[in-house]
């Protein structure tokens, strides 16, 4: 007979707090996006661009594209992003909530854009130029 799995007190706490520090990070980085949205959205358009790994006709309407991702992530609600990034939350072993949103926006909708030619490279290599930049603006 297998042995019932009963949490003390203590570690139900602290099972708890780990839980409920996670969840205020991300509330914490989703709610700091407000305050960049212009300056990340740039950053991350260019990036994508330099590094080659976004083919577009217009670096404007990428840039443009990416920050109403951003602001619609600034505005939506706990489930419609875990909606959005549930297909890539196995990318990376801890992904940053925002970074992963914007990988995500730019993998699933994004690539039909009138103004994306195409996309190259893995989706671990577009979640890494796009982390890189959110860990740059984002605290």
């Amino acid at each position: 007979m297998s042995k019932v799995f009963r949490p003390s007190h203590r570690e139900s706490s602290l099972l708890s707090k780990i839980e409920s520090s996670k969840e205020h990070a991300r509330r914490r980085s989703i709610s700091a996006v407000r305050d960049h949205i212009d300056a990340l959205g740039n950053a991350i358009a260019m990036k994508l661009v330099e590094n080659q790994l976004v083919e577009t006709t217009d670096k404007n309407g990428l840039e443009e594209q990416i920050v109403k991702c951003l602001d619609t992530l600034g505005k939506s609600d706990e489930f419609d992003v875990d909606y959005l990034i549930a297909p890539y939350r196995n990318l990376v072993k801890h992904p940053h909530v925002v970074s992963l949103y914007v990988t995500a926006f730019l993998l699933e909708k994004l690539i039909n854009h009138k103004t994306v030619v195409d996309i190259f490279g893995s989706d671990n290599d577009i979640y890494g130029c796009i982390h890189k930049q959110v860990t740059k603006v984002l605290p």
